[in-house]
Formats: C-alpha cells, structure tokens, sequence
C-alpha cells in the first residue's frame, strides 16, 4: 500500500517507520522536505499515487492562529488528497476535544475535525488522550520558582508509541468514517499525576492544586478521558517514566 504521511514530529515519525517496516512504500513529508502546507507547495507532489493520506501535523502556536492553520492546511490536504484519487485520510486528534471550547486550540482541533468529516476524502479521525511525553512540558509550563500549579483535572496518559501503532493500524484499514478513542491504562488528577513524576525523577518542585493553573483547568469533568469500554493501552505511567 502507498501510503503518505504528512508531519515527521513525535508521532509522525514513528508512524512512517511502522508503516514502513511493515512492508508498506511509506514516504514522510514535511516542510524541510518542500511541502508546505500553508501555501500548498509541494502537496500534490507528495499525495501523488498515493492511496492513503495520513494527517500527523501540528500547529506551531496554541492560540487562536491554530484555527487559521488548521483551516488553511486541512483544506489544501483535502483538496490535493481528492484531486489524487487517494482512498483514505486519516488524522490524529484528542479525546474530549470538542468538548472544551474556552481553550482556542480545542476550537481549532475540532475545526480540524469538522473539515474532515464533511470533506470529499473517505476518513478515519484517531483521538488519543494526553502523551506521557508531554508531561514533563506541563509541569514546566505551571512552574514558578520552586512551584508547580496544576488543577486536579483528569488525565489519561498514554505512551507516542501505542498512540503511533494505532494511527498506523488505522490507516492501513477501511476508513472508519467517524472517530476511534485510544488512551492509557490509568487515569490521574493532573495534580497527582504531577508529585508523582516529580518523586519518581528526583525533582524537588512542590506541586500546589490550582483549579484555575493552565490549559487543563477549561476541562471540566472526565471529558479528556476515553468513554466507557474503550480498549486500553498497556503501558503505564510508573513504568514509562522508569524506563526513561
């Protein structure tokens, strides 16, 4: 299968080297390889013969220029992905995404997700929860001085590399044509989920709870955790932060 994929970040990557070592001709693209989303240079290029579109990019802010850009590139990608007869667009969002609407890139992600879904490519829309990986950036974000302040919210942490082979299970499957949740094994306050890195990696910060600290305190609720009945990842957090 000729498959193309669009983003060579943290999941991009890992996603073209599963589909790649998995036999499939798999070719990543990206800005420094000439394709510019923005301005549609290079897309129809990189999309050519393909049968199957795998969206992996990101915004470079979290603000409200996110809407512009996720409604300039999904539209150039739709547009270059149908004019090449590709089968198949796949894109990687968040679980609860529509569901927190005082945070702009929340608004641009489920942008991102309405073009699609209304759009003249067959699709599959992964929604994943927050990546371990991100974690440690959190904490800094909510650090002043010798502390952190994060709210209590829910969050679900799964590992980029079980968020990547699902993106790539996906994408070599029949477009689903609606959204597939995947998260990790545990669910934590974000709070605790902050003391708990912070003990395991011998960081001397104090976490305070501050319902109203960062992006996470838009989120109300559980929405950034997986439905009822949604099948896991197995990695957990205690175990990926050791393994690090």
């Amino acid at each position: 299968m000729k498959i193309a994929v669009i983003g060579t970040g943290l999941i991009g990557s890992q996603v073209a080297r599963k589909l790649a070592d998995a036999g499939h001709d798999t070719t990543a693209h990206s800005l420094s390889t000439g394709v510019d989303l923005l301005t549609g240079e290079g897309l129809d290029d990189a999309v050519r013969g393909a049968q199957v579109v795998v969206d992996l990019t990101n915004s470079p802010t979290f603000d409200e220029a996110a809407i512009d850009f996720f409604r300039t590139t999904v539209t150039n990608e739709l547009s270059a992905a149908a004019k090449a007869g590709v089968e198949h667009f796949v894109a990687l969002s968040i679980v609860g995404v529509d569901q927190v609407p005082d945070v702009a890139y929340y608004r641009a992600k489920t942008l991102q997700e309405n073009l699609i879904q209304a759009g003249p490519v067959p699709f599959s829309i992964v929604r994943a929860t927050q990546f371990m990986e991100f974690v440690p950036a959190v904490l800094d974000a909510g650090t002043d001085g010798d502390v952190v302040r994060l709210p209590a919210t829910p969050i679900q942490p799964i590992a980029s590399a079980e968020v990547a082979a699902a993106v790539a299970e996906t994408a070599v499957g029949a477009p689903l044509g609606g959204v597939r949740d995947i998260g990790g094994p545990e669910v934590f306050p974000l709070d605790e989920l902050g003391r708990l890195t912070l003990t395991e990696t011998g960081d001397r910060r104090t976490v305070v709870t501050d319902e109203s600290a960062g992006l996470f305190a838009a989120a109300k609720g559980n929405v950034l955790t997986t439905p009822t009945g949604t099948p896991l990842a197995k990695t957990h957090y205690r175990d990926w932060l050791r393994s690090r």
